[in-house]
């Protein structure tokens, strides 16, 4: 699990391979990602936005941006988190993501950024 906390949230990441939802002969990878969204600052936040950066190791790169995650804005209050589930789609058997959140501090209504840390995604007969 990759971690790295920015502006008082720290930001959580898990992978998964989809090996039920891939066809390596015909170079789709699917891969589940769990994110969790800690607040460890004294306001409620709001998630905003996401912007992500994705590499494939075929040597393609997409950026992906839109309001919320999985079709929701949550609010995170105070030492609480939040947590969901998504996925991507990849050419080759090993990638990366990074990104970042634009949140919305709920106290004075002041946007700011986190940082998604980079992490990789690789099917596991890759690892050997």
């Amino acid at each position: 699990m990759n971690s790295k906390i920015s502006g008082g949230v720290k930001i959580s990441v898990e992978t998964f391979y989809q090996s039920e939802y891939s066809n390596p002969i015909n170079s789709e990878f699917m891969f589940a990602y769990k994110i969790t969204i800690e607040n460890n600052n004294e306001f409620s936040i709001k998630l905003l936005r996401r912007h992500w950066h994705i590499y494939d190791s075929n040597g393609s790169f997409r950026e992906v941006e839109g309001e919320g995650v999985v079709g929701i804005q949550p609010v995170i209050a105070p030492a609480t988190s939040y947590q969901y589930i998504s996925g991507c789609n990849l050419r080759s058997e090993i990638g990366k993501m990074q990104g970042t959140y634009l949140l919305e501090n709920l106290h004075n209504k002041k946007t700011f950024n986190v940082t998604i840390p980079a992490f990789e995604m690789l099917a596991p007969f890759k690892m050997n």
